[in-house]
């Protein structure tokens, strides 16, 4: 499947609230978005049978019984609010079906452990060397 070429379709939001993503979840997320040569990630949710995509301003799930349209959207992330790297992002849900809310409850486990599923299997970049730092005199 050619995933570049995709395109999805929202109705009007049924609801929405505020909700905050784990650092870990989150910072995953600016990683996978960094090595993307194409501005965007998505990952499968295999457990649900959602699809996952990642772009700089949100992160959108659809369910693959409707492929074309948005259940569930996560943005205006407050990561800049944040004090330190490890401290939660708070985020605006929103949802665009009647399943929505009830679906966020699962979203944030089921996405980080196919986050970390997709981050494990993905090719370094480069080989890495580690450089031994010189010893204090003392």
């Amino acid at each position: 499947m050619d995933y570049e070429a995709e395109s999805f379709e929202r109705e009007q939001p049924r609801e929405q609230g505020v909700s905050a993503l784990p650092a870990a979840t989150y910072n995953l997320t600016r990683i996978l978005l960094a090595a993307s040569a194409s501005g965007c990630v998505f990952v499968p949710i295999r457990t649900m049978q959602y699809l996952a995509v990642i772009d700089q301003e949100e992160i959108i799930f659809v369910d693959s019984q409707h492929k074309r349209w948005v259940e569930v959207a996560w943005r205006r992330f407050k990561a800049q609010a944040r004090a330190a790297l490890d401290e939660p992002v708070a985020y605006e849900a929103v949802f665009y079906t009647p399943e929505g809310a009830a679906t966020q409850r699962r979203l944030q486990a089921d996405f980080h452990a196919a986050l970390a599923l997709l981050a494990k299997r993905r090719r370094p970049a480069a080989t890495a060397h580690v450089l031994p730092l010189p010893r204090k005199p003392g």
